[in-house]
């Protein structure tokens, strides 16, 4: 049976110039892409927000670490614990707060804590004194896909992120403190403040053959203020370093001439011990006591006694000196600024504190002193104690420092 051909073609021909159901045709064909470009956009915004969440967590997760080794003093593994926890804890957190997740991927997120990765190195300085703790976590998660992306063959995408985080400990640094302080005849006077333990005394005169008596306003003797003062001081050197394991100090007493000093020793007991015990008389004379302070502070062997105790190399050198009044001669002011010059050089900070002095012992300390910053004007017992225990203050600065 033969085949009308003609008419074959004539049919396929109207087929093809139909435009009747073109729409429907290409709404077919092309409506599979359209949806899974929509759900390939709506993914990628998802798993933007998942990432930015999972990397803040392990950022504050290593942070967390690593300032508890430094602050705390935990264990590496105590450490990668609570990154772990934190880790998980803190993308959950982050991600309900969003409502991106499904009930799988929330237990996905409990999950972290377990799945995720970190590590510690520990890096201890030259000195001894300072250690360095980076902590390092990394985390990854799959985002589940949604059937419009399905339709492109990608059920899930794993995200992954890492972050380190360094936390440095500087023990407190190690200080050698020499006190340099003046118990001339003149410290044996009355400063403007009152007594407050005994705001009054007895004081007996003479009344022509025979003795009297009457009551006076009890002040506060200078000697006995420069030792609360000292007291002070020494208290912040005790609070930064309550096991005797950084400070180190002594002290010098000086009239017309230096009394026997002590000897450096680890903590502040013989220093207090000593101002406690001076008495005031005589002359001044301060060249000899500040030089002895510069030779002793600057020895090699107390470098030496830090470096056996401590290991730190370079400890901080310090001398304070204090005076009520002037030299007795104008070549002592010259001796001591020499000594002066010569301990800033070295590198020596020296504080300087005048006790209700007058203008040429302001001017000396003034000299002496490091910079401006480093020298006191008291007029009275109260800014002789603040003074103190300032200069306290700035000497133990160097505490126990965390940076990140």
């Amino acid at each position: 049976m033969m085949v009308d051909t003609t008419k074959k073609h004539s049919l396929l021909l109207g087929f093809m110039r139909d435009r009747r159901g073109n729409f429907g045709t290409m709404t077919a064909i092309l409506l599979p892409v359209v949806l899974a470009g929509a759900g390939v956009a709506m993914d990628l915004a998802k798993m933007v927000q998942v990432r930015t969440a999972l990397q803040d967590s392990a950022d504050s997760a290593a942070l967390s670490a690593a300032s508890a080794l430094a602050g705390q003093g935990i264990s590496d593994e105590k450490a990668i614990e609570l990154a772990k926890k934190f880790l998980a804890a803190q993308f959950k957190n982050l991600t309900q707060n969003g409502g991106a997740l499904s009930e799988d991927e929330e237990q996905a997120a409990k999950d972290l804590a377990d799945t995720a990765l970190a590590s510690v190195t520990r890096t201890t300085g030259a000195s001894g004194a300072t250690n360095t703790y980076e902590v390092t976590v990394t985390g990854q998660y799959d985002v589940s896909m949604n059937a419009f992306t399905a339709l492109l063959g990608y059920d899930k995408v794993r995200v992954s992120v890492s972050s380190t985080s360094e936390s440095t400990t500087e023990s407190k640094n190690a200080l050698s403190m020499y006190l340099v302080v003046d118990r001339s005849g003149s410290m044996a006077e009355n400063t403007s403040t009152v007594n407050e333990a005994q705001p009054t005394k007895v004081e007996y005169y003479q009344c022509g053959w025979s003795w009297c008596s009457r009551t006076v306003t009890n002040y506060v003797l200078k000697i006995d203020a420069l030792k609360v003062a000292v007291a002070d001081l020494v208290d912040q050197l005790n609070t930064a370093d309550p096991e005797k394991k950084y400070v180190r100090t002594a002290a010098i007493s000086y009239n017309s001439s230096s009394q026997s000093p002590t000897t450096f020793e680890w903590g502040t007991k013989a220093a207090m011990d000593y101002v406690n015990a001076l008495t005031a008389t005589g002359g001044t004379d301060s060249s000899n006591a500040v030089k002895t302070a510069y030779q002793k502070v600057t020895a090699t062997s107390e470098v030496n006694a830090h470096i056996a105790k401590n290991g730190q190399k370079d400890p901080g050198k310090f001398i304070v000196f204090m005076t009520d009044g002037d030299n007795n001669y104008t070549s002592a002011d010259t001796s001591t600024k020499k000594w002066c010059d010569n301990a800033k050089a070295d590198n020596v900070e020296i504080f300087t504190v005048a006790f209700m002095a007058p203008s040429r012992g302001q001017e000396l300390l003034k000299y002496c002193a490091t910079d401006t910053s480093h020298y006191y004007d008291a007029n009275d017992a109260a800014q002789l104690i603040a003074a103190f225990k300032e200069i306290g203050e700035k000497a133990s600065m160097a505490a126990t420092r965390l940076t990140n």
